[in-house]
């Protein structure tokens, strides 16, 4: 916390007191100076607590005022006089004057010697300093954890946070690797600007950074080379010049985004391989997992996590390599594996929304149609029973137009059915149905089939007059119809059982339908 002329005068044991320019307390003060010069202004920088006996301040009104007037002009923070040595009180001109210019006037007692306030003051820079470096360093921690869990987008967005501005870095082809905040848009075409000087620049000495200012703000650009090669720039923009802390967080991305350029694709496969043998693991061990395996890939032993399954991928070698650089793009902690014939991803769970983007994106690179389905929220050692859930909610995903279904979300007849093959579903609702449809077809004039007449009637609970309306047609035949669903079926529609087995065999034949000969079995994750 910074030391204002307001904290200062609180300090205990120096006995301050603020009697003028009450209105500046909450000034800054950067640096505490005794000097007793008639013009001190040649020795101050700004941001000073100038301290005087008053030996040179003169007698009147006039030159006391032109004293404090010349120590605003300098930008100093305040004034502490002292009223023991020269001056029993803080003199009324200097007063007038701290008031009428808003410089704070502080009056040291007798028995408070200078040294005793510069050592408050430095003793408080010292504290801000420490706390400075060490909030410096744990932002560094930070933005190493984020990069190992996230690569690249993970530490522009955390450098974005850091240092409260809009962060973009682009490669040589002036693409956009990453970017966080707002405007990032304009100051990508600036990187790609310095990227097309750099270029025309080949062969002469080379700058690492510059910083452009504008009425908006300020925009700091950094070369990124890996092995010496330039590899593209980060690009920075802020409301205001950067603080020393902001420009070592910057150098720090700076390095990180280098390693993460230059990693062999050696190095990159071999991460690949670890994290899908790594999620197969917590599939199979559990709780018996090291936790510092997951720690890797930016999860922990309380995390909560959500499961992804997508199906109808395609040749899986493709459409891993194809999540991965989608997901590394989003900068999110995951997990992923394939399993069978389908994608198996772990999210957090505060990142879900990556699972639509990442649904509609990879099916666009893929350039196929395929199902999604998302697990419940889950601890991270019960990943399993998420991923089982994403498959239920897969399958049943390939019945509804490849969207991307939530198993929190599935009716119960989904649950029941969405994991049966086509020809399960077939079995299911012709040994129910056959019989209605082979009376169908020996009677094509009827208004209405038999098979129609019993959804009506199930859709009604039971009431027939209720049904014989809905299908438009007298009770009396809906009557006789019904006998003829009881004498071919041999089944009682007044029981409650019979009633749901006939019922799921509509569902049956309604997924049939809906599925045009797909295969219900592609994902098998149970």
């Amino acid at each position: 916390m910074a030391i204002t002329v307001r904290r200062l005068a609180a300090y205990d044991g120096l006995g301050l007191s603020l009697v003028a320019g009450i209105e500046g307390a909450d000034r800054v003060i950067d640096w505490a100076h005794p000097i007793e010069l008639a013009d001190p202004t040649p020795w101050l920088s700004g941001g000073e607590l100038v301290m005087t006996t008053g030996l040179k301040i003169g007698g009147s009104a006039e030159s006391q005022f032109g004293y404090v007037h010349a120590l605003v002009q300098t930008c100093a923070a305040a004034l502490a006089f002292d009223t023991g040595t020269t001056f029993d009180s803080v003199p009324d001109g200097i007063r007038a004057a701290g008031d009428a210019l808003g410089l704070p006037i502080l009056a040291v007692p007798p028995s408070t010697p200078f040294i005793a306030i510069s050592r408050a003051v430095i003793d408080e820079l010292t504290a801000d300093r420490i706390r400075e470096v060490q909030d410096v360093v744990n932002q560094q921690e930070k933005l190493a954890r984020e990069t190992l869990s996230g690569g690249i987008p993970a530490v522009i967005s955390a450098l974005a946070r850091a240092v409260s501005s809009t962060v973009a870095v682009i490669d040589t082809d002036g693409r956009v690797l990453a970017e966080h905040g707002v405007d990032s848009a304009r100051i990508a075409d600036l990187a790609r600007s310095t990227t097309e000087s750099a270029r025309a620049a080949a062969g002469r000495r080379r700058q690492n950074s510059k910083v452009v200012a504008d009425g908006d703000g300020y925009c700091t650009l950094q070369r990124i080379s890996a092995a010496e090669e330039l590899r593209g720039f980060l690009a920075v923009r802020s409301a205001g010049p950067l603080s020393p802390s902001g420009r070592v967080l910057i150098s720090h991305a700076v390095s990180l985004i280098s390693i993460e350029l230059g990693k062999p694709a050696k190095i990159v496969d071999t991460e690949h391989r670890l994290r899908a043998a790594i999620t197969r693991a917590l599939l199979s061990l559990s709780a018996d997992l090291d936790v510092g395996l997951l720690r890797y890939f930016g999860f922990d032993a309380d995390s909560s996590i959500v499961a992804v399954v997508f199906s109808d991928v395609g040749p899986l070698l493709a459409a891993e390599r194809e999540a991965a650089s989608l997901l590394g793009s989003y900068g999110a902690s995951y997990l992923m594996a394939s399993m069978d014939t389908a994608i198996v991803v772990i999210l957090p769970a505060d990142r879900t929304e990556f699972a639509v983007r990442l649904h509609h994106q990879l099916g666009a690179q893929l350039q196929r149609v395929i199902g999604a389905g998302r697990g419940a929220p889950a601890s991270i050692f019960c990943a399993e029973r998420s991923v089982k859930q994403a498959g239920t909610a897969a399958r049943v995903s390939r019945l509804q137009s490849q969207q991307l279904i939530d198993f929190c979300e599935l009716e119960t007849f989904s649950l029941l059915l969405g994991s049966r093959s086509s020809d399960e579903l077939q079995a299911l609702e012709q040994s129910m149905l056959g019989p209605l449809d082979a009376y169908d077809c020996q009677h094509p004039s009827a208004a209405s089939t038999l098979v129609g007449t019993l959804e009506a009637f199930l859709e009604q609970n039971g009431q027939t007059e209720v049904a014989a309306a809905a299908l438009g047609v007298h009770r009396h035949t809906m009557r006789n119809r019904i006998r003829k669903i009881v004498e071919l079926t041999d089944r009682d529609l007044d029981s409650a059982h019979v009633r749901a087995e006939l019922w799921i065999a509509l569902k049956a034949r309604e997924l049939l339908r809906t599925t045009s000969g797909a295969r219900l079995e592609d994902v098998k994750l149970d």
